[in-house]
Order: structure tokens, then C-alpha cells, then sequence
């Protein structure tokens, strides 16, 4: 019987075939004979201990406007007709994404659920490097506004932004002179209950963001995203630009040093982001940049990524 994979994802009609990293997982498998499934994180459902999703049943295609054809929704049973469920939609890391961790959670062990849920959900991408200081830049996570103002007193030129946000979405740089600072903070404050994340502004950051992909804990390969000239972000979805880039001597003690236990963690698919030998990040949700890896090194982490899930399943 091929192996048949569910996909919790973003709508894939408008995935660009030549970057999206979920289209690459899903072209992989179905190079190795999968049968897909795409559904969105609202067709997931929990009823007296069945768990079931409303899919497309789908075939990927390396067409440019064209990346699926699907065919009408059926109703799959989780347990019974499936035999991997790929978590990939994008945060916000909200109640709605923690909540879909839960119910995917408890389809241990019968079903194989990657990235596992349960870590996905105790592991958040900015709060994870905190289990190994040591690599970080500065930071300071809290609400209270005095400690954010001794914070940028000490550190002066520093980056802001929400603990749970992604692709770069409300990153901001203030610099020393900057008067913006109060009222930036009373903002994103009034938005949210959470606190924020401030750390010392890196100024490597203009040679590169460096995106590091890592296979069951094991290093693949990595780019830099070069930041538009005068901005602070670098991510691909703000205007980023991926260039090759040979890993340092750093950036390998960093992935040498979690990588056991991401593993360990039954996170196989993850990005690290660092920056000058620093790590900012740990992105286990819907990491990107498979393709970038495999165009710049000749590495291809998509197949490696169902060669590792072709293991589990025979040794579950």
C-alpha cells in the first residue's frame, strides 16, 4: 500500500512551485508514490474520539499559476486512513494553532504527526533558543515598560517585536536616537496580552540572516536572506534575498548543540536563523527554505525529510 499523507496547510493554489517549501514536501512524496491530501486547519475536527479532516485528495504539479489539481473533498478518518499528517500552515502561533497541536496530539501513535505536536506546542520559535542562552543576542522578554526602557538604556540600538509573530511581520529596529520607542511599545501593548521580545540589534544582520535547515536533528545545509538596503528584516516575505553561504564554525556548534534535542523532540523538519553566530530562532511551525538549501548545495532536504518518516514508520 503507498503511504498516504495529509497535509494541514495554507491553501496551496497560489504556492510559488520554484520557493514553497510545503510543495517540495508534497512533490517529494509523491515521487515516492504518496497519495495527498490537503486541508486547511478549519476542516480539522474532534467528535467523541474520532478525529477527521475534510480533504482534497490532490496531485502537485511544477506548473507556475498551476502548483495542484485536486479533486472533491472527502471525509478522512485521522486513525484509520492515514498514515502521516504534516502540520504546515503558517502561524500566528494563536489559540487556534495551539488548539489544532492538541487534537493532532492525540493521535499518538497511531498515526505519524510531524512536526510532533506536542513539542510544537511547548516549543515556540522565539522562546525555544532560550533553552540554550548561550547562542542568543541580548533579549528581554516581558511587558513591563521599565525594564524595556533599561533594556535599550543598556544596549542602545535594539530590535522589537512580537513574540509570536512570523515572516517578519512587525519587526522593528530603534535606533539610540529614536523617539519612537515609548509609543512603539504602548502599541504593540495594546494589542496584546503577550509579552514582547527585545533584543540587542545585531549589526551582522547587513551580511545576512542566515537560514540553516536542519533533518532530524542533523544539518543539511543553509543561505543567507540579505536584507533590502536600509531595512532590518530579511526574511524572504519581506523582500529578502537568499544567497549560498558556507556554514561557520558557529553556526555548526550552534546545530550541533540542539540538534539532539530537536530530535529527541520528534521535530524533523526545522530552520534556524542566525545571525553572526548568534541564533534568533528556532522554526519548527512551517519552516521555509528546503528549496533554497537544495538549489545553493545540491542537497535535497525534502527527500531526506520522507527518508527519515519511511524509518519511523517501520520501526513504529
Amino acid at each position: 500500500m503507498s503511504l498516504r499523507v495529509a497535509i494541514q496547510t495554507d491553501p496551496l493554489e497560489t504556492a510559488n512551485v520554484d520557493s514553497n517549501t510545503t510543495f517540495a514536501i508534497a512533490e517529494a512524496a509523491q515521487k515516492i508514490g504518496a497519495q495527498l491530501y490537503e486541508y486547511q486547519p478549519e476542516n480539522l475536527s474532534y467528535r467523541e474520539g474520532k478525529i477527521t479532516a475534510f480533504a482534497r485528495p490532490m496531485k502537485v504539479q511544477r506548473v507556475t499559476g498551476t502548483p495542484a489539481l485536486f479533486k472533491d473533498r472527502v471525509t478522512l478518518d485521522l486513525r484509520a486512513d492515514v498514515d502521516v499528517v504534516l502540520m504546515r500552515q503558517d502561524p500566528p502561533f494563536d489559540m487556534a494553532y495551539i488548539t489544532a497541536c492538541h487534537i493532532l496530539e492525540l493521535l499518538k501513535p497511531d498515526t505519524l504527526v510531524l512536526n510532533d505536536p506536542e513539542h510544537v506546542r511547548s516549543g515556540p520559535e522565539k522562546l525555544y533558543p532560550l533553552l540554550d542562552p548561550q547562542f542568543m543576542p541580548p533579549t528581554l522578554i516581558s511587558r513591563d515598560r521599565d525594564e524595556m526602557a533599561a533594556f535599550r538604556a543598556d544596549h542602545k540600538d535594539v530590535i522589537v517585536k512580537p513574540l509570536y509573530g512570523f515572516g517578519g511581520g512587525d519587526v522593528f529596529r530603534v535606533k539610540p536616537e529614536d523617539s519612537n520607542f515609548s509609543p512603539l511599545i504602548d502599541l504593540f501593548l495594546g494589542r496584546t496580552r503577550e509579552p514582547l521580545i527585545v533584543q540587542a540589534f545585531l549589526p551582522a544582520v547587513s551580511d545576512g540572516d542566515k537560514r540553516i535547515i536542519l533533518i532530524d536533528g542533523e544539518v543539511v545545509g543553509g543561505f543567507n536572506r540579505i536584507p533590502i538596503k536600509g531595512h532590518a528584516r530579511s526574511n524572504l516575505a519581506v523582500g529578502g534575498t537568499a544567497e549560498p553561504s558556507e556554514l561557520s564554525d558557529a553556526d555548526l556548534a550552534i546545530c550541533h548543540a540542539i540538534g539532539p534535542d530537536l530530535k529527541a523532540r520528534g521535530q524533523v523538519l526545522v530552520g534556524l536563523d542566525v545571525i553572526g553566530g548568534r541564533l534568533t530562532e528556532v522554526n519548527n511551525t512551517s519552516p521555509t527554505g528546503v528549496q533554497q538549501v537544495r538549489d545553493f548545495t545540491g542537497r535535497d532536504p525534502a527527500a531526506m525529510f520522507w527518508n527519515v518518516v519511511q524509518d519511523k514508520l517501520a520501526n513504529q
